[in-house]
């Protein structure tokens, strides 16, 4: 089912919320987040990615971000799909002590699509927002920043190493970010 929150402008900026399916918490686990870490920085490096604020939360990310070569859509969805594989290998192995519930709810998860061939661990969605006036910019990288501190892991936004809360505060983050002003 899509909710209308699609990309269409390929050269826009975006403010996109890529979720695990049944909001399951992944990114409880480092393993988890340096792969999307290193994917985001694969992208930026290789696909022309340009990134302005982000955040890894427990269950969900959310990035502020274009896409330099007008395909921010492909871009994404070769993200997605390689994140999965990576999680996957990590999934079934034997440092995840979550295995057999894991295992179990991405592959009930695929065989719902025709689209999926063994296991869905992102949603289908993307939840894209085109950023519209300076205001609707100010907005999302608030809420981006703030939601470590809402969700109660820190007191203030920089002190969240899997955000570019970082970067803002005049800091060095995990990935580069263009600051917007």
């Amino acid at each position: 089912m899509t909710t209308g929150y699609r990309i269409k402008d390929q050269r826009a900026i975006y403010f996109l919320t890529f979720q695990i399916i049944h909001w399951i918490d992944l990114f409880t686990r480092i393993e988890y987040r340096n792969i999307a870490v290193d994917s985001f920085k694969y992208c930026q490096k290789h696909k022309g990615l340009t990134i302005f604020a982000w955040v890894i939360m427990s269950n969900h990310i959310h990035i502020l971000c274009r896409s330099e070569v007008n395909d921010l859509s492909g871009t994404i969805r070769d993200f997605k799909k390689f994140t999965s594989k990576q999680f996957w290998q990590v999934i079934n192995s034997p440092i995840e002590s979550r295995r057999k519930w894991l295992v179990n709810l991405f592959e009930f998860e695929a065989r719902k699509h025709k689209r999926n061939e063994n296991f869905q661990i992102w949603t289908h969605e993307n939840h894209a927002e085109e950023i519209y006036s300076n205001k609707f910019i100010d907005q999302k990288t608030n809420y981006i920043h703030m939601n470590p501190v809402h969700a109660g892991i820190v007191q203030n936004p920089e002190e969240y190493l899997y955000s570019s809360a970082m970067n803002y505060a005049g800091e060095k983050g995990l990935l580069e970010v263009e600051i917007l002003k």
